[in-house]
């Protein structure tokens, strides 16, 4: 019996952590998210946000710098987050691993990883670092991001790919309800949409590669546009 007893205590410290589940959404109301009321509120049970047209020019919105719902729930480091959204128009995301920067005229402002989604045909399931080391990873790329030789933009290296661009765009419903996906464990991301992988990053840039920080919801400088989120499954690893 000692032998299986042995195995039986190592399997305890191979294991891998399990998964806590966490409500960041009430689906009543803003509790424990923090934004411009005037942009973001709760329309049948969904979160949404909107960038309302510019009195002067109705083709533009009246914001002029990307902002953010914050959720203030805590940190995320290693985690799963699914969600659902749909947008009109212009181009919105989720935030991971960010930092709160000071706020602007129209509401928060957060830098860090972006999983990207927007009402045209080029950046959805993109990885972007908002203000900070921008695109890491196009549609469909497998890519590893290493420092780079001034420690600021990085250098992108090209690993392979996940799936074909035009493939994955085909598969998202315009001004429908879309399934996202976001896994990030240590250094490396990965974004699903409809369940096709979009993304694999391995980010070896250390001193720039977020560890842990804010999730946050975004809606875009730009034209006027309508984003909502719902159904939100966080599971954070112990």
């Amino acid at each position: 019996m000692k032998p299986i007893r042995t195995l039986a205590l190592l399997a305890a410290f191979v294991l891998p952590a399990l998964a806590e589940d966490v409500t960041i959404f009430n689906g009543t109301d803003l509790t424990g998210w923090e934004g411009n009321k005037d942009l973001w509120s709760v329309q049948d049970g969904t979160i949404t946000g909107i960038t309302p047209p510019d009195p002067a020019d109705p083709k533009k919105g009246i914001i002029k710098h990307n902002t953010f719902l914050v959720w203030k729930g805590g940190k995320v480091g290693d985690f799963t987050l699914t969600f659902q959204y749909r947008i009109e128009k212009g181009n919105s995301g989720v935030q991971y691993r960010s930092k709160e920067l000071a706020p602007g005229a129209f509401g928060p402002i957060i830098s860090g990883y972006q999983a990207d989604f927007e009402a045209g045909t080029t950046y959805s399931g993109i990885l972007y670092e908002e203000r900070g080391r921008g695109i890491l990873a196009k549609r469909g790329e497998k890519t590893v991001i290493k420092a780079g030789p001034d420690g600021k933009k990085p250098v992108v290296e090209q690993a392979g790919k996940v799936g074909d661009s035009a493939a994955i765009q085909a598969s998202i419903k315009s001004e429908d309800w879309n399934d996202y996906k976001i896994v990030a464990i240590g250094n490396h991301v990965q974004h699903f949409i409809n369940g096709m992988q979009t993304i694999d990053v391995t980010d070896e840039d250390a001193a720039n590669a977020p560890k842990e920080g804010l999730l946050a919801l975004q809606i875009h400088a730009g034209p006027p546009m309508k984003v909502q989120f719902k159904n939100f499954k966080l599971a954070t690893q112990k």
